[in-house]
Formats: structure tokens, C-alpha cells, sequence
């Protein structure tokens, strides 16, 4: 069921001074999962069905995917939501795992989160670990993975700014759409559910 339908103005500089154009993107939001669940991806339809067994209420929005930081800031916006990253790391091993929730606008120094988790050199992991253990691609990355996580190999980090909001937005494993779930429900309900806990780190953007 629709339940509105949002009209978001940006606005852009052009190349020959200051002048704006407007550019209208129009999407609507939706209470629950998909009526029609024609071409949607399983890994998608898995996590509709976990979150209503669960009876985690959410919104929704579908959209074009989401590459690039421009496209998520106007799906955050529908969604009124917090600009969140999501970034899968690993050590320099490749022997330990973790998803890193985190403001959106805040820059990522991997020596400030290294001394908090302890663990030396983190860098990003490949897409092929992202599929073994989140059953997710490139683009998608989200909370919402972790379901597939069952041996319990990707570690959970959340900035302390994440759990201050209302409600968080993720991907349900898939670019083309977004969701809207409280913050409570996400850190408890659903962690609960999928065997994860969440470890809070302080992160400030600095060395």
C-alpha cells in the first residue's frame, strides 16, 4: 500500500555560472513488502520474509541503483532517514570480517577504528567474501546480510551516531530498493534473530 508519494527538488550548478536547475526524482514509499514479487531477487525475498516473521514493521521505497553517494543522499531523503555507510573490511589475513555501520558524512580512517577493535591493517574485503558470508554484491551491503551470515564470520561494528537516530535506512541485500526500520528493532529484534551482536565504536574521522 502506498502510503505517499514524495517529490525531491535538488539542485545543481551549471558549468556557465551560478544559475540552478532542478532535477525531480519521484518515488514513492510503501508500508511492508512488495504485493508483486515478479523479478524481485530471492536474496530480497528473504529478508521480507524474516522481518514479517519477525513482526519488525518497515517502509519501503524502490529505485534506480544506488552507485553512487548523490543517488543514496536522495533515497535517504524519501526515506528521512540517516545517511548511513556500510563498508565490509577485513584484517590484513583475511581472517577476520566486518560490517561497519556509519554516518554517511563522516570520513572513514581505518588507524581510528583499528585501535578500538584491535585489529591491525583493516582494508576492504573482496566482493567474493561478501558473497560467501552476506550472500550480498558490490552496492548493497547492508545490515540485512548478516541473516546470511551463519557461521557468525562477519563481526558487527556500529558508530555510536547510528544508534542515536530514530530509525535507520538499508538495503534489503539488493541496490534497487531501501528500507526503513527503527533502530530498535534492527539492534534488537533482528540481531537477536540472526545470532549477531552489534560492537559500538566512537569514530570522529580522525588518525
Amino acid at each position: 500500500m502506498t502510503i505517499q508519494t514524495i517529490l525531491i527538488l535538488t539542485t545543481a550548478n551549471i558549468d556557465t555560472g551560478t544559475t540552478l536547475q532542478e532535477s525531480r526524482i519521484l518515488m514513492e514509499l510503501y508500508n511492508g513488502r512488495p504485493t508483486d514479487l515478479t523479478g524481485r531477487e530471492d536474496r530480497e525475498i528473504r529478508v521480507y520474509d524474516l522481518l514479517d516473521s519477525l513482526g519488525i514493521e518497515y517502509q519501503r521505497t524502490d529505485h534506480g541503483h544506488a552507485d553512487t553517494m548523490e543517488a543514496c543522499n536522495e533515497i535517504d531523503a524519501v526515506l528521512d532517514v540517516l545517511i548511513c555507510k556500510n563498508l565490509f573490511l577485513c584484517n590484513r589475513q583475511k581472517t577476520d570480517f566486518y560490517l561497519l555501520m556509519m554516518p554517511g558524512d563522516k570520513p572513514f580512517k581505518t588507524k581510528e577504528l583499528s585501535k578500538q577493535i584491535g585489529s591491525a591493517r583493516l582494508s576492504f574485503a573482496t566482493p567474493d567474501f561478501m558473497l560467501e558470508f552476506l550472500d550480498i554484491k558490490p552496492g548493497a551491503v547492508s545490515v540485512m546480510g548478516l541473516m546470511n551470515d551463519k557461521d557468525n564470520r562477519v563481526r558487527l561494528l556500529v558508530d555510536e551516531d547510528v544508534l542515536k537516530g530514530e530509525y535507520v535506512g538499508c538495503h534489503p541485500c539488493v541496490n534497487t530498493s531501501s528500507l526503513k526500520i527503527k533502530t530498535a528493532d534492527v539492534f534488537g529484534k533482528y540481531l537477536d534473530a540472526v545470532h549477531h551482536t552489534a560492537t559500538t565504536v566512537k569514530l570522529i574521522g580522525e588518525d
